[in-house]
């Protein structure tokens, strides 16, 4: 089995980072290496997250440039790039290699965590989006072959769109394999901007990417997730 590096970006995650960690604990137990990059935390999070990894890294706050500098760290031939607030299922590692050994690259469905009925029915159309498009998002849980990430470049160093940007990379390589077991994600996001309203800004924004809009400037709309500890019952 190819050896696992999980790169973790953290950005004022102290109410989550021990949970999502030690839910981590098997695999690592099993050989998978985890990296923690925090992008200028002020509530403690690198502290509490450093008995549970096996380092962790201070990084410029952004979105591509820190999963780049925890990719450049790890020793494993396999990248999976993880969410503070998304659980992986119990055999990811082992759902990975296989994956990895038919394609580059690939993805995970998600499931939405929260109380909202709304939530089950977005994230269907994640799911759908995907397959249909080949684009992954980082709630998904890109994984990729070291090689493969070297050969395209690694992350763009974007504030927003960065999943977008190495999918279209990685696709001139190969569609990404999509593991129909779901990673399970946190809905704080939507629940706490209202779902309708953060679906059709989420919208929004890629098409403006599309069109080709600043990241920077999408960046500004999309604002930052709120902190763990004022949502409803949406954990790791």
């Amino acid at each position: 089995m190819r050896r696992l590096t999980i790169v973790v970006p953290v950005l004022d995650e102290a109410t989550i980072i021990v949970g999502a960690l030690q839910a981590l604990a098997p695999l690592r137990a099993r050989g998978a290496e985890i990296i923690v990059v925090d992008g200028g935390s002020s509530d403690g999070t690198p502290q509490l997250a450093q008995p549970f990894s096996d380092r962790v890294i201070a990084a410029p706050r952004g979105r591509g440039a820190p999963m780049n500098s925890g990719a450049a760290l790890g020793c494993g031939d396999a990248l999976l790039f993880l969410h503070a607030d998304t659980a992986l299922p119990e055999d990811a590692d082992r759902l990975i290699d296989t994956a990895l050994s038919l394609r580059a690259w690939g993805r995970f469905d998600v499931r939405i965590a929260g109380l909202h009925p709304l939530l089950a029915v977005v994230a269907r159309m994640i799911n759908w989006r995907s397959r249909v498009t080949g684009i992954a998002t980082g709630d998904q849980g890109i994984f990729v072959t070291r090689e493969a990430f070297a050969l395209v470049g690694g992350f763009p160093e974007l504030p927003l769109m960065e999943d977008i940007a190495i999918s279209k990379r990685l696709k001139r390589l190969c569609r990404p394999f999509c593991i129909s077991t779901p990673v399970v994600t946190s809905g704080r996001r939507w629940e706490h901007h209202g779902v309708l309203r953060t679906v059709v800004l989420m919208w929004q924004l890629r098409l403006a990417y599309y069109f080709g809009a600043e990241p920077a400037r999408l960046a500004l709309r999309y604002g930052r997730v709120p902190p763990s500890a004022a949502q409803s019952g949406a954990g790791p």
